[in-house]
């Protein structure tokens, strides 16, 4: 089963349905799209899908529950499983007098002058009554510490109104995952993992109801201590999946100047990755290029193309491969078309094939050196790395391989792998994945 995750940041559902045959034709294995719940309709910023208004009502600038309904089936009928962004963490931050009443008087008459319409894209409920009071929320103000575990999970975002654990909240959040699953989601990925308390976590998502749901969490670190306090925990006291930040880091110190392509032999021994088994693999991730605070974080433009090579040809995790339509070029030029359309770039789909390929095949170290890495995948599969700035040329066992034709999925060149030992070529700042074409 394929089993990479095309994140269709901000996309419309009705692209995502236009696209469902290309998408499943290149090899994906599924689909993250933009959080669903009622949202700000004329709201074009991304951000104003993580500012949810009502959980009973599917509406967003990106498009509404018929919209959402049709992607379901487009993907599903190509093969594609559809994993929801969720947002549970807090509402939205909205300049009215009820301001912790949601959705709000004005709206709840807005329901009921336009009910055919709200009707269509209610997804459970009456629309009648509200759905969070005042008392539903935390009363502390925003946090100020935020390597505090205690603000972390029980302050606000940015003034965000933060959901207070109550048995009201995490009824009507169960019911709308009941809701989702019953219109197909086949997982989820919970937004701000790391600040919802743990019992939050358990009492919503780990359910009979979500049983078989791929269910993953980004809790977002940038250093070894940031993992320590809020990523570990999670890890060891939940059984979510969640994005491999560790992994993140440690390839951003391989590529550094001073950096070691050893460590990638198998960081996950070491601590510096997250198993594999629950592991979530990405080169980028939404709130890199879109947060100022993140983008120092981010890998040099070569070094993410060296680096999803690495995560499509490991044996180990659950590849996500970024596409935006490029909503972080208003604020930072360099950013156009860095990832528009990444999802079917050339060396994005070389990638696919390989990863598709050699999926579940065991992955054996043939070279290592601080500047390249060489590995085998089973018999079949080859992945050479050079973060280097000159050639390399090393030579290697055969042992294990079959002897015969290769050809890059990458770069489309043919190779003949045969005696005992073979010497291979690769260019500076450059990769390729080999599978085994006959001989």
């Amino acid at each position: 089963m394929n089993d990479v995750i095309l994140h269709a940041f901000d996309w419309h559902y009705t692209d995502i349905s236009g696209n469902a045959g290309r998408i499943a034709g290149l090899g994906y294995g599924a689909v993250l799209i933009p959080p669903p719940l009622y949202s700000d309709v004329s709201g074009t910023e991304w951000w104003q899908r993580y500012q949810p208004k009502d959980y009973r009502i599917i509406r967003s600038f990106l498009g509404n529950k018929g919209d959402l309904e049709k992607m379901i089936a487009a993907l599903h009928s190509n093969g594609v499983r559809v994993y929801v962004d969720i947002v549970f963490n807090h509402m939205a931050n909205e300049d009215r007098p009820d301001r912790f009443n949601f959705p709000g008087e004005a709206e709840l008459l807005r329901y009921k002058e336009e009910r055919s319409s709200f009707e269509k894209d209610r997804l459970y409920g009456n629309l009648d009554v509200g759905l969070f009071s005042p008392w539903d929320f935390n009363p502390y103000g925003a946090i100020k510490d935020w390597l505090d575990p205690f603000q972390s999970t029980e302050y606000s975002l940015s003034g965000l109104p933060d959901l207070d654990l109550g048995q009201w909240v995490i009824e009507q959040q169960r019911r709308c995952l009941q809701e989702l699953n019953a219109m197909g989601i086949d997982g989820y990925r919970v937004d701000a993992v790391k600040h919802l308390p743990e019992a939050h976590i358990k009492g919503v998502f780990e359910t009979p109801d979500m049983a078989g749901k791929y269910l993953f969490g980004e809790a977002l670190t940038s250093n070894d201590n940031e993992e320590r306090i809020f990523l570990w925990p999670l890890f060891h006291d939940t059984g979510l999946s969640f994005y491999d930040f560790p992994l993140h880091e440690t390839l951003r110190r391989t590529f550094s100047p001073g950096g070691s392509m050893r460590e990638l032999v198998d960081p996950a021994a070491f601590g510096q990755a997250l198993p594999k088994w629950r592991a979530l693999t990405f080169g980028v991730t939404h709130d890199m290029p879109n947060n100022d605070g993140f983008r120092g974080v981010m890998l040099q433009p070569q070094d993410e193309y060296l680096t999803n090579v690495y995560l499509m040809g490991r044996d180990g995790g659950v590849p996500l491969i970024y596409s935006d339509n490029n909503q972080s070029a208003a604020n930072y030029t360099e950013d156009r078309n860095r990832w528009a359309n990444s999802w079917k770039r050339d060396d994005i789909a070389a990638m696919l094939r390989f990863h598709n390929a050699v999926h579940g095949q065991m992955q054996s170290s043939l070279y290592e050196d601080d500047g390249f890495l060489v590995f085998a995948r089973g018999e079949v599969g080859i992945v050479a790395i050079n973060k280097t700035d000159v050639w390399q040329h090393p030579a290697i066992s055969t042992e294990g391989l079959r002897l015969g034709g290769y050809r890059c999925q990458i770069h489309g060149y043919q190779m003949e792998v045969s005696g005992d030992r073979f010497t291979f070529a690769i260019p500076p700042r450059e990769a390729q994945m080999w599978l085994f074409s006959g001989g």
